[in-house]
């Protein structure tokens, strides 16, 4: 079975883990690993060794010894069983010294879904590899969609002998309550599933915008009275009013008292609403895809004006025009 390992929940800045943590997160050796070999009192089989193609390294009088597969703490056991045999109590250690390049396919409820890859990075003073585990995983994948379940996140994984295991992750809980962070050391090729809220379901969406895994902006399109109309990015956490504001602000002829909203809701239908923006304040959450049309103040009909223009925005968005 798939083991969690618990971790402090972290700021996206934070997903990048230090080479020192990666046993405490049950990273599995392979292939292009660097590993710090240190046998005690014994030079020779001390040393920097990167894993083979074949998943091994060579030690003198032992020969190969297979590492792929196998934490650093189970290599360091692997190697003191071998090396018992010709040395006086051997005591290893090992431990990463560079990571080999991990890829993983990420799907579902994110906003750039398809895989992604850790590598290891070098700064100017310090070796900070990106730690392949599921919460870097997600943001590596530009955050998950408001509508995310994150209580039933799913990993896959086919090991060495075909077998295929899954398990459910549920990161709501370390979001909501600020509890400790069910996270997972990813392998090469493992899946990550993130599915959609079924409709009856409900969560806290701003709570989960303001969350680490949220995208840092989501793009919305507000066109009409305002300054600088177009699509604009605004954070994921934004209301309307702070969208109009992001857009410019409304301009002199702007009828604030009746701005539309529209978006496209689970089922695929545009639903539009009316709201009072006159204290340029509200309560609504923007989503990705909303449209917000700002009219003038001597349109007759509000709703006959944003069917018009919605008109060539639904070609442009590849939204049905439905009212």
């Amino acid at each position: 079975m798939l083991q969690s390992t618990p971790a402090l929940a972290q700021s996206a800045a934070e997903a990048s883990l230090s080479l020192e943590s990666a046993a405490q997160h049950g990273y599995v050796l392979g292939e292009g690993d660097q590993v710090q070999i240190t046998v005690f009192g014994y030079e020779e089989y001390t040393g920097t060794q990167v894993i083979l193609p074949d998943g091994t390294i060579s030690l003198p009088v032992v020969g190969t010894v297979r590492a792929a597969g196998l934490t650093s703490a189970q290599f360091a056991q692997t190697l003191q069983q071998k090396l018992q045999p010709f040395l006086i109590d051997p005591v290893v250690t090992v431990s990463l010294t560079e990571l080999r390049p991990v890829r993983v396919n990420v799907a579902g409820a994110v906003q750039r879904p398809g895989p992604i890859s850790f590598y290891n990075q070098t700064n100017e003073t310090e070796k900070s590899p990106e730690m392949p585990v599921i919460a870097a995983a997600l943001i590596k994948a530009g955050g998950v969609s408001q509508d995310a379940d994150m209580r039933q996140i799913t990993l896959r994984r086919t090991l060495t002998n075909g077998e295929v295991y899954e398990t459910t992750v549920n990161l709501w809980d370390a979001i909501a309550n600020g509890s400790v962070l069910e996270n997972f050391a990813l392998q090469d090729g493992d899946s990550i599933f993130v599915p959609r809220l079924a409709n009856a379901d409900t969560i806290d969406r701003r709570l989960l915008a303001r969350s680490q895994f949220a995208p840092e902006t989501v793009r919305v399109r507000v066109v009409g009275e305002v300054k600088q109309p177009g699509e604009v990015e605004v954070p994921p956490d934004s209301s309307i009013s702070s969208a109009v504001a992001i857009a410019g602000g409304p301009t002199v002829d702007a009828r604030l008292s009746q701005v539309v909203h529209v978006r496209m809701n689970e089922s695929g239908e545009v639903v539009r609403q009316v709201i009072d923006l006159r204290n340029l304040t509200d309560t609504y959450q923007i989503q990705a895809g909303d449209v917000v049309i700002v009219p003038k103040k001597d349109i007759a009909s509000v709703l006959d004006f944003a069917t018009r223009l919605l008109n060539p925005l639904t070609l442009l968005l590849g939204i049905p025009g439905r009212f």
